[in-house]
């Protein structure tokens, strides 16, 4: 079988490995499609050398069917179409036990701390697949993944129908994070200053505005007749926004930190006070996330035709690395099967 496999900063080569039999409790999966995310490209460059074993299989935003079933399997069929939810716990450290196991405090988040879905055929634990409609086309089905944290980011906020909510960056996470909001009855903004990625939210049918040429925390106060939002969502990973965000929030208001910040941000800690804000991070998913991601993409809530700009072969899986850096796609597919 082909796979991909990360060797070192900017490395990407695809190499004929023998497939391995799945063990017991395992299932080997015919990978059809792989999306590439934006921790992928943090692997990419070697930002994460030192939780990366290499040369490493990455990839964990998948689609495809069941090729076969390891000892004591029960449930699924050869053939099924799945994807996975890629997080494996030990289920005894204190965060498990208190019922926090997608945030276990020794995760396998699988694609990263163990091999991922970027090879023809991958086994990993029956545990983590999630089923798929069989009408849902794998294409689409492969934003499960994303869409699940987005599911998430939005469940743990708290936001209801009729609430307004800000999302700061329309990079994937964030857009997918205003159609999770919009599609709960909220209102939603995104704030954006690249021009290509507020075009790309607006032809979702998405509000944008552009922080860099209007004032948005007087924007914010219009549209909120001067409460300011119910949820502030920061998904850029700027220092200058998390400073800003708390601004944009209502009395008792939640901001929600999204984006992966790798090193200490200031914050407006007396906004925080003077509005008793509720601050929250939210990572990853739980089951109920992605069960609810099958559903919003299978429903079309979700546009997965102008989500997915592009799809390349596995053999051309370092061009599409190439292409994310440089800012020219919104979400790339590496199409699996066919290579």
């Amino acid at each position: 079988m082909l796979a991909a496999r990360y060797v070192g900063a900017r490395t990407i080569t695809v190499e004929e490995l023998e497939p391995a039999e799945p063990r017991a409790w395992e299932v080997q999966v015919a990978v059809a499609y792989v999306g590439i995310c934006g921790t992928d490209l943090h692997v990419f460059h070697g930002d994460m050398d030192g939780r990366v074993d290499k040369p490493a299989t990455i990839g964990h935003e998948m689609s495809g069917t069941i090729a076969a079933l390891g000892a004591g399997v029960e449930g699924w069929s050869v053939g099924d179409a799945v994807t996975v939810m890629p997080l494996a716990w030990d289920g005894t450290c204190p965060a498990c036990r208190a019922g926090n196991e997608h945030i276990c405090q020794n995760l396998d988040f699988i694609g990263i701390d163990s091999p991922g879905a970027l090879q023809e055929y991958w086994n990993v634990p029956a545990s983590a697949l999630v089923r798929l409609p069989a009408a849902l086309p794998l294409r689409d089905a492969a934003l499960v993944e994303p869409v699940a944290v987005a599911v998430h980011d939005v469940r743990r906020s708290g936001l209801a129908a009729g609430d307004k909510a800000v999302v700061i960056g329309a990079g994937p996470i964030g857009v997918l994070i205003a159609l999770v909001a919009a599609s709960s009855g909220a209102e939603v903004v995104i704030a954006e200053i690249d021009p290509t990625r507020r075009a790309a939210a607006q032809e979702m049918g998405l509000t944008t505005l552009d922080p860099s040429t209007a004032d948005q925390v007087a924007w914010v106060e219009r549209w909120t007749d001067g409460a300011g939002a119910d949820v502030v969502f920061e998904v850029s990973g700027s220092a200058a926004a998390v400073l800003g965000a708390t601004s944009l929030a209502k009395v008792r208001g939640t901001l929600v930190v999204v984006a992966i910040h790798s090193q200490p941000r200031p914050v407006d800690l007396h906004r925080v006070f003077w509005r008793e804000l509720r601050l929250l991070g939210a990572r990853v998913y739980q089951r109920q996330d992605f069960e609810r991601a099958v559903e919003l993409v299978a429903e079309g809530a979700v546009p997965a035709e102008k989500i997915v700009t592009g799809v390349v072969p596995l053999g051309e899986v370092a061009s599409a690395f190439g292409v994310l850096e440089a800012g020219q796609a919104m979400k790339l597919l590496v199409e699996v099967s066919a290579s």
